[in-house]
């Protein structure tokens, strides 16, 4: 069946995640570099001697998580899509491998909000929906924590019209 037979064709999702997702990846990130930095700093003061090799161990960690805190924040946002119809969610993450998810709304079991603390302090939500996949529940992180709001009103809205059990 050739993309013109099937009945909704499918297409990239529309939504970009919020701005300020990137700069939650990128805090997150340099969080990460920095503590590795300051491990590798208490292990050289701490140690007897400090081997050559943990030299080459620390800089082999630390560099690529450098160039992860500079480079994948943005990356991340460029690759990263959603969308809600009256028909499905469909996300697209990854850039080198990426998974295209659609889970028809008439599937969905329940649509879940998470703010964790560091998600706040940016303002920033992740909606989670669940359905009878055995591929596992679909994930919008890093949406506005008002526009997350709309989309699980939206979805339990239209998932709540449905008349089928979602199995």
């Amino acid at each position: 069946m050739s993309d013109s037979e099937l009945p909704v064709p499918l297409r990239e999702p529309a939504n970009h995640v919020s701005l300020d997702a990137v700069r939650m990846w990128r805090t997150t990130s340099w969080l990460t570099v920095i503590v590795t930095l300051v491990i590798a700093v208490v292990l050289f003061f701490v140690l007897p001697s400090w081997p050559w090799w943990a030299t080459v161990v620390a800089v082999v960690i630390i560099v690529p998580e450098m160039v992860e805190a500079i480079v994948m924040p943005r990356l991340r946002y460029r690759f990263h899509r959603w969308e809600v119809t009256d028909e499905a969610i469909c996300t697209r993450t990854g850039w080198i491998t990426t998974e295209l998810r659609i889970a028809p709304l008439n599937r969905v079991q329940t649509v879940d909000s998470n703010q964790g603390p560091i998600m706040r302090l940016f303002g920033l939500a992740e909606v989670t929906v669940t359905t009878a996949s055995a591929a596992g529940p679909v994930s919008i992180e890093g949406l506005d924590a008002e526009e997350a709001k709309a989309v699980v009103a939206r979805l339990t809205s239209i998932t709540a019209a449905s008349e089928s059990d979602a199995t």
